[in-house]
């Protein structure tokens, strides 16, 4: 394997400020949570898809608490995110010791 190069790791990633994810996250609504769900998940792999690439990603989910999502990829396709329109930060998920 070359140089654990084309490894995927778990990554974290997070979103700049989102004035539609700020609306529907304020409506406590069972339709709104729901709306917020959708929303983001197809905000997340839209974002995935235009950037990286189909299939060669995999998200593992998107977080609602936050503006973010969680998927394995490479630490090439990581620095391919971080410069990526609307993306606040991008973290490797790091065992803790």
């Amino acid at each position: 394997m070359a140089m654990g190069s084309k490894r995927n790791d778990l990554y974290f990633v997070f979103m700049n400020y989102d004035p539609e994810y700020h609306r529907l996250r304020a409506d406590r609504t069972k339709k709104g949570a729901y709306e917020l769900d959708s929303y983001l998940s197809r905000k997340h792999d839209e974002l995935l898809a235009s950037t990286l690439g189909a299939g060669s990603f995999k998200k593992t989910l998107s977080l609602v608490i936050v503006d973010g999502f969680a998927v394995e990829i490479t630490k090439a396709q990581a620095n391919v995110l971080r410069s990526a329109n609307g993306v606040r930060v991008v973290e490797k998920n790091e065992e803790l010791a």
